[in-house]
This record gives structure tokens, C-alpha cells and sequence, in this order.
């Protein structure tokens, strides 16, 4: 019968650096491996951030009815717009609802800056501001439809940017 002895230090050490090693790879086989994610990864992260400002820009709006301060904003989430655009572009997924809605925004753009120049024109000559002047209530309307092209757009590009490609999968792993 052999003598009981102890396992050398060495040897301990080696076994618990093992144990600690399968354990690490475990654990990074789970949380790779086996993810329960709910975003697919073809709902483009960058993309969905760049959304998130435009709305969160869209929402805030004018905060006056004053044209030149909504000029401002509106010009802020045409910067917005032209980044989400370019993103679209560069995964390919724009559709015919995406350009369509680009262009009903330049179109309201190209309107309200001309009520606005219109508006500033007739303030001046009058040398005061009647809020109630038709080129004032002019410039009010341009900014609105803006907006609310701007909104079309968002709905477009998020529904392009959500919608899966063809062969993806729909259900979380």
C-alpha cells in the first residue's frame, strides 16, 4: 500500500487555473453562443440612433410661432435627415416610400423658405410684426407642412430600417 501524500502545490494551482479556464469558456459560450436577444442584427444600430435624434428633434418642434426660430430647428433636423438618408444609402435599403418623402421634404423646404423670405420682407417694410399678417400666417403653415413632411420621412426610413431583409430570420434566437 503507498502512503498517502499530498497533492504538490503545483499541481493545485494548475487544477484550479483549469477549472477556472472551462469555467470562463462556459460562460463565454453562453453569452455569445446563446444569446435571447430581441433585435435582430439587421435592424442597424447606427442607423436606429441617428432616427432616434431626428424624432426626438421632430418632437421638440417650435417652441414659438416665430418663423426665424423655427427656421432654425427645421434646418437642425434637415442635417438629421440628410445623415439617416446617407445611412439608408449605404446598407441599400432605400424604396420608393423613402424617396418619395426625401422629396416632399425638399419640396416643403423649398416652400417654407420662401414664405419665410416672404414674411421677413413685408415685416420689414411695415417696420412692426402683426402676428395675424398673411405672410406670417403663410410662414406658420410652410413650417408645419415641413414638419409634418419630416414626419413621413421618419415613418419611412424606420419602417425600412425595421423591416427584415429576405431570408433573415423573424424570431429572436
Amino acid at each position: 500500500m503507498r502512503p498517502r501524500t499530498r497533492p504538490r502545490p503545483r499541481t493545485a494551482a494548475t487544477l484550479r487555473a483549469l477549472a477556472l479556464a472551462v469555467c470562463l469558456a462556459t460562460a463565454a459560450a453562453l453569452t455569445t453562443g446563446c444569446r435571447n436577444e430581441t433585435t435582430p442584427a439587421w435592424e442597424y444600430p447606427r442607423l436606429a440612433a441617428t432616427l432616434d435624434s431626428l424624432s426626438t428633434a421632430l418632437a421638440q418642434g417650435c417652441a414659438t410661432p416665430d418663423p426665424d426660430h423655427c427656421a432654425a430647428r427645421l434646418d437642425h433636423l434637415e442635417a438629421l435627415a440628410r445623415r439617416a438618408f446617407t445611412e439608408v444609402l449605404d446598407h441599400r435599403l432605400l424604396d420608393q416610400a423613402c424617396l418619395e418623402a426625401d422629396s416632399a421634404v425638399r419640396r416643403a423646404r423649398t416652400l417654407r423658405l420662401a414664405a419665410t423670405e416672404q414674411a421677413q420682407a413685408q415685416a420689414q417694410g411695415q417696420g412692426r410684426q402683426d402676428l395675424r399678417h398673411p405672410a406670417l400666417e403663410q410662414a406658420r403653415r410652410a413650417v408645419a407642412a415641413e414638419q409634418a413632411a419630416y414626419r413621413r420621412l421618419l415613418a419611412a426610413l424606420e419602417k425600412v430600417r425595421t423591416t427584415p431583409p429576405p431570408g433573415a430570420p423573424t424570431q429572436p434566437v
